[in-house]
């Protein structure tokens, strides 16, 4: 897979809420545009309705203007089973909350989390994923 080319994203989106989506566990982590950083901000223990109702509160804490989503794909690019379910979840955001939604490559982002001894390594590479969409801002 190529590198993608930087997101285009209005100077006006200047906060974000971030997840690193899974089955289990969805991370969670904020930051913005300004200082180019990422916060963990734990992770949701939750399933489908539940998830969002979760989702909903830290949108509603956190107030960001956007949100990102990490989509895993294999090593070599190609998608899999939890590319889609990402996808799906993203699309979902973005039905649900009105909010602009972005996609990240998140390939070794939880690697990375762990490598950091992460006691949460869902919020972490959720940290990770919106830190690296922050870097790719202009």
């Amino acid at each position: 897979m190529s590198a993608a080319p930087p997101p285009v994203v209005a100077a006006a989106l200047q906060t974000f809420l971030a997840f690193d989506f899974g089955l289990k566990r969805t991370g969670v982590a904020t930051g913005n545009r300004i200082t180019h950083t990422a916060t963990p901000q734990g992770s949701i223990a939750a399933q489908g309705d539940a998830r969002f109702a979760a989702i909903a509160l830290k949108i509603r804490e956190w107030q960001p203007d956007a949100l990102v989503v990490g989509i895993p794909f294999h090593p070599d690019g190609a998608s899999h089973e939890n590319t889609k379910r990402a996808q799906k979840f993203a699309r979902q955001l973005r039905g649900r909350f009105g909010l602009q939604v972005f996609e990240v490559d998140e390939r070794y982002s939880t690697t990375e989390a762990l490598s950091q001894g992460a006691s949460d390594a869902d919020a972490t590479s959720a940290c990770i994923i919106l830190e690296q969409f922050l870097r790719n801002l202009s």
